[in-house]
């Protein structure tokens, strides 16, 4: 039967439950309890709160067997003996063990999320649309696409959109867009256009007056939400064109 000091009571992880993280350094080994959740969350660059993250209030050098580490180790290798700012240093340069199930199902939730940024942000050059995120998926299985679980998906995307042309054709040309809203619909434009992050004037007239740049793949959308409030009566002109 494990023995542990100080068990945090009433947090979201117990002891059964948690896993360990690890880290060897200069001939010494530190591990602490912590929600693999969290753990996760938290290598991803996420904040989380350390009081739910650790199950056990404490550094071990062992902890399967209760064993915990030394001041002195701690103070040689982090320079402090406090608990949250040792954690911290494990869970960056340490590992995580978690459960292949786990890893199976993270791994799937970034693929995912990966081929989510992409066909938002991407498109097909010859037809000048979005990319289904499926086929995406199709591509980055086909072209045996590494994923890295813990790496934040946007430091991912520009290795996996390499990859994966050898396989399907994609462009992430952004677009330079104007767009002219008559005073009678400006209002109900307005949130649509600012969460495109578009630049914003009123003309003498109360036309609304929208500048802004976005990824090609996005423009299906957003010609989507403003013909389904005005179709026909807001002007859009592109650089090089017109729509």
């Amino acid at each position: 039967m494990l023995r542990y000091a100080r068990l945090r009571v009433g947090l979201m992880v117990t002891v059964d439950k948690a896993v360990i993280a690890r880290l060897e350094k200069n001939g010494r080994r530190f591990e602490i309890l912590v929600d693999p959740e969290l753990a996760y969350q938290f290598r991803e660059g996420k904040t989380v709160s350390f009081r739910d993250l650790l199950a056990v209030d404490e550094i071990f050098k062992d902890a399967r067997k209760g064993e915990t580490a030394a001041r002195s180790d701690l103070l040689a290798v982090f320079g402090t003996t406090e608990i949250e700012e040792v954690a911290k240093r494990i869970l960056k340069e340490g590992e995580v063990q978690i459960t292949a199930e786990f890893r199976r199902r993270k791994l799937e939730e970034k693929k995912r999320r990966i081929a989510e940024f992409i066909s938002k942000n991407a498109m097909d050059p010859r037809t000048k649309t979005t990319i289904p995120i499926q086929r995406i998926l199709n591509a980055m299985e086909q072209a045996k696409v590494h994923i890295d679980l813990f790496k934040p998906v946007e430091e991912q995307v520009n290795e996996v959109i390499q990859a994966i042309r050898s396989v399907i054709p994609l462009s992430l040309e952004k677009l330079r867009i104007e767009v002219r809203v008559p005073p009678a619909y400006a209002a109900r434009c307005y949130g649509i256009l600012k969460g495109f992050n578009a630049s914003l004037n009123y003309a003498n007239d109360g036309t609304l007056v929208a500048k802004l740049e976005i990824p090609a793949g996005l423009r299906s959308e957003l010609y989507q939400k403003l013909s389904s409030i005005a179709r026909g009566e807001i002007t859009i002109k592109e650089e090089g064109g017109a729509k």
